[in-house]
């Protein structure tokens, strides 16, 4: 019987594949691959010709029966995208029903976007939360990160960078601005880490480009002073409209900046914009 090989893949730089993921990729008659075309590139990278198979969370119970054939025949390897099956990606799912019939799975392990981001982060690693990506819902995000942050442990996520501010202002609002390492395009060409609070990285990554995994340190949330009122809230939106008003900032790019800063609803600090620009008028005409 043939044995399934989960292998740790890339995620940006290919030199980092090991030397023994690179013999097993070139040595099995068949990869199992959540994308072919991603999957390809990397074995063209090591001039390895094996067959190829879509697998992939939609699909990998309908391969199922051609991987369990494929098996009896030979051995298999499973590859995602980049880092490693079944972590944040698919792949539990069908290691579990190969190895209930009796397959031999073994794991080629190799770089993760995880362990990569705790080592450069600054904070302990001794025991973390890994929450993979957060929910797409405001509140479900923040009860998540609180539910987490409770463990007083390091938290590790991931985003992209269409949701990164949002995310980033749901980390400040209910964890009391914690400090943070945000690692975008790890081991690319575009690499940054950038550390600091979870409101100065706002105001740093204005425009988000590229793959993210944050790293937040430790907070006790029993230790910290209670969150802003609404009250509060609205007078810091109320006086950052005012400043960037002043800057000669456009309305929707002013507004855009102070929701994803307070996290308050577009259409409240809408109108607070108006207000404020109609008190400027108002003290304007004034002699």
């Amino acid at each position: 019987m043939g044995t399934l090989y989960v292998i740790g893949t890339p995620i940006g730089n290919l030199e980092d594949l090991t030397l023994r993921a690179s013999r097993i990729l070139s040595s099995v008659p068949l990869v199992a691959a959540e994308d072919t075309r991603v999957t390809r590139r990397l074995l063209a990278h090591l001039d390895a010709h094996p067959r190829l198979l879509s697998c992939h969370e939609h699909n990998w119970k309908r391969q199922l029966p051609r991987l369990l054939e494929a098996l009896a025949e030979g051995d298999v390897a499973l590859a995602t995208d980049a880092g490693s099956p079944a972590v944040s990606d698919p792949g539990a799912g069908l290691v579990a029903a190969i190895a209930d019939a009796g397959h031999s799975v073994v794991t080629i392990p190799g770089v993760s976007a995880v362990t990569a981001a705790l080592s450069v982060a600054g904070f302990s690693a001794d025991r973390f939360v890994f929450l993979g990506f957060l929910p797409r819902r405001r509140s479900d995000r923040s009860a998540r990160l609180v539910e987490a942050a409770r463990s007083e442990q390091t938290i590790v996520l991931f985003e992209s960078p269409h949701r990164l501010r949002a995310t980033l202002t749901d980390i400040a609002n209910s964890l009391h601005d914690p400090p943070v390492a945000v690692c975008r395009e790890l081991t690319k060409l575009h690499e940054e880490i950038w550390r600091g609070t979870a409101s100065a990285a706002l105001d740093h990554f204005t425009e988000p480009r590229g793959e993210f995994t944050i790293v937040i340190g430790p907070v006790s949330l029993d230790d910290q002073t209670d969150a802003p009122s609404e009250e509060e809230r609205m007078e810091a939106a109320r006086l950052a409209l005012t400043d960037h008003r002043t800057a000669g900032k456009r309305g929707r790019d002013a507004v855009a900046e102070v929701v994803a800063s307070t996290g308050l609803p577009r259409r409240a600090v809408y109108a607070l914009w108006v207000e404020t620009g109609a008190s400027t008028l108002a003290e304007g005409d004034q002699p």
